[in-house]
C-alpha cells in the first residue's frame, strides 16, 4: 500500500498537482484507488483539500466515490466538513451516496450542518440526505448547527422539517446547547419555531439555568420574551441563584426583574 508511487499520488491529490498525479496515474502502475493502511484514498485525499480537478481526475480514472476508510469517511464527507461546494457537486455528478455513516453515526450532512456551511447543506438535502440523521449520542443536524451558532443552516433544516425540540440522548436539546453557547441569535429563531423553553436535561437544568450560569445576557433576554419558568430546579437551584453564585450581578437583575423569587426554597 504505501509504496513511494502511491505516495507520489497522495502528495500529488493533497497539494493540487494535476499534471503529476496525471502523470502517475496514466504511467499503469498506480491504481488510482490506491490506499493507505487505514483506507483513506487519494480521492479522499484530494476532496479534502477541495482540488476539484484532481478529484475529477481521479473519478474520472475509476476512483470509488463511495469508498469508506476505516473511520467510515468518504470523499463526501471530507468535501463537506470543508465546504467545498463545487467538489460536493461534481461528486452528486458521479454517484455519491449522503447515506453513509462514519463511526460516531456522522454523515456529509451532520458534519456540514456542524461547520455551518450553508450551500453544501442545501446541496445535500436536495441529494436526498436526511435531516433526520443522529450521531451515536443523539445529536441531530440541528443540534449540531445550534451548537455551532449557525443561524442560516438552522432555518434551512427547519424549513426542511428538522424537528426543533428533538434531544441528545442526554436531554440536550437545540435550545439549550443554543443557550449555554451564548447564541442569541440561535435562540431567537428556535424559540420562534415553537422550541420549549422550558426543556429539562437530565441533570436537572433547562436553557435559562444554563445562561444564567454563564451570564449570557442576551440569551436570557430572548427566553424572557417566551416567558419560562424561573422557578424550575436544579439540585435546589434556580437561574437566579444560579446567577449569584456565578457573581453575574447583570444577570442577577434581569431575572429579579422578570419576577425570580430571590429565596431558596425548602429542600
Amino acid at each position: 500500500k504505501d509504496t513511494p508511487l502511491v505516495n507520489a499520488v497522495f502528495w500529488a491529490a493533497k497539494r493540487g498537482n494535476l499534471p503529476l498525479l496525471q502523470l502517475l496515474l496514466n504511467s499503469g502502475r498506480v491504481d488510482a484507488d490506491c490506499r493507505d493502511s487505514v483506507g483513506t484514498t487519494a480521492l479522499m485525499v484530494a476532496s479534502h483539500g477541495g482540488h476539484y480537478d484532481c478529484v475529477k481526475e481521479l473519478i474520472m480514472q475509476g476512483a470509488d466515490i463511495n469508498y469508506q476508510r476505516e473511520t467510515g469517511s468518504s470523499a463526501l464527507f471530507f468535501s463537506s466538513q470543508h465546504g467545498y461546494h463545487d467538489v460536493v457537486k461534481l461528486l452528486f455528478e458521479f454517484g455519491a451516496s449522503t447515506e453513509f455513516q462514519t463511526k460516531d453515526g456522522g454523515t456529509a450532512l451532520t458534519v456540514a450542518c456542524q461547520y455551518g456551511h450553508s450551500k453544501v447543506v442545501d446541496l445535500l438535502l436536495r441529494n436526498g440526505a436526511n435531516v433526520h440523521d443522529q450521531l451515536n449520542d443523539g445529536a441531530t443536524p440541528l443540534f449540531l448547527a445550534a451548537q455551532g451558532g449557525h443561524v442560516t443552516v438552522i432555518r434551512h433544516l427547519l424549513s426542511c422539517g428538522a424537528k426543533v425540540n428533538q434531544p441528545r440522548e442526554d436531554g440536550t436539546t437545540p435550545l439549550w446547547i443554543a443557550a449555554q453557547m451564548g447564541h442569541s441569535q440561535v435562540v431567537k429563531v428556535l424559540l420562534s419555531r415553537g422550541a420549549d423553553r422550558d426543556a429539562v436535561r437530565q441533570d436537572g437544568s433547562t436553557a435559562l439555568f444554563k445562561a444564567a450560569m454563564k451570564g449570557h445576557n442576551d440569551v436570557i433576554e430572548e427566553l424572557l420574551k417566551f416567558s419560562p419558568s424561573l422557578d424550575i430546579l436544579q439540585n435546589g437551584s434556580t437561574a437566579l441563584h444560579a446567577a449569584v453564585m456565578a457573581g453575574n450581578v447583570q444577570t442577577v437583575r434581569l431575572l429579579l426583574g422578570a419576577g425570580a423569587d430571590p429565596t431558596l426554597p425548602d429542600q
